[in-house]
């Protein structure tokens, strides 16, 4: 139903073919090309796809991640030049819109994937590959690698179509650390800040007193501030604020 539904999509989008058959046939792939050199070959299409491409090749979507495009005959339409649809707090399109929502997941037995747009015309991407065999994460921004493989959060989102926010493990000396269940298995977490515009990364650590159990960054003008938690945040109690940096000029 989905072949048929895309299929006249898919006929003129060499893309997202390619990601359908990437996609449908990975376990046979991965067990060719091993699971590195699959989850790169994987990052590589997905960063050069467009949302529509992720939701013809049967990725889940922010309406629900685990089903297929329900609505073809939206989705697939060109995106509109300025959006009528609001979106949501944290710039991700739900559907059904034209041009596709704005992220996208995929599952297989002990791998999964996870593509968020950065909205304001798709113009970044990331995408995440959760190796759960291996207990890993791998992000690439624009389809260049960002942060490392054991640390990170699985998911993450954008902040101002620029910066992505990803949560990671927290310092193992930390006084308020705790151990559970889950991806981070730390009760207190460390943040990533990747700015696309500029191409540049940091790793916020928490101090000793700094008790990030969820982490939240806003933009307020031209700085980042960081919270502690969402109850931090509602008492506007940062931890830090950051400078951010303002964008290079286009030429």
């Amino acid at each position: 139903m989905r072949d048929e539904a895309w299929g006249e999509y898919l006929r003129q989008s060499p893309q997202g073919t390619e990601l359908l058959a990437w996609w449908q046939q990975a376990p046979v792939r991965m067990g060719r090309a091993g699971r590195d050199a699959y989850e790169e070959r994987l990052a590589a299409l997905l960063s050069a796809a467009s949302a529509r491409d992720c939701a013809a090749a049967g990725f889940g979507c922010t309406r629900r991640m685990d089903r297929v495009c329900r609505e073809p005959s939206v989705c697939r339409l060109d995106p509109d030049v300025q959006p009528t649809v609001e979106e949501g707090p944290r710039g991700e399109r739900e559907g059904p819109v034209p041009g596709a929502c704005g992220g996208f997941h995929g599952f297989r037995a002990d791998f999964e994937v996870h593509v968020r747009f950065s909205g304001g015309g798709d113009r970044h991407r990331a995408v995440f590959c959760h190796d759960r065999e291996a207990s890993a994460v791998r992000l690439w921004v624009d389809g260049l690698p960002v942060g490392t493989r054991a640390d990170l959060d699985s998911y993450g989102h954008w902040l101002d179509g620029r910066f992505l926010i990803v949560q990671a493990q927290g310092p193992d000396g930390h006084p308020e650390q705790s151990y559970g269940p889950g991806l981070l298995v730390t009760g207190i977490v460390s943040v990533l800040i990747h700015d696309a515009v500029r191409g540049v990364t940091r790793t916020l650590i928490p101090e000793p007193h700094e008790t990030w159990t969820d982490p939240q960054v806003v933009l307020a003008g031209e700085a980042l501030r960081v919270y502690a938690s969402r109850a931090a945040q509602d008492a506007d109690a940062p931890d830090r604020i950051l400078p951010a940096a303002p964008a290079p000029r286009s030429r």
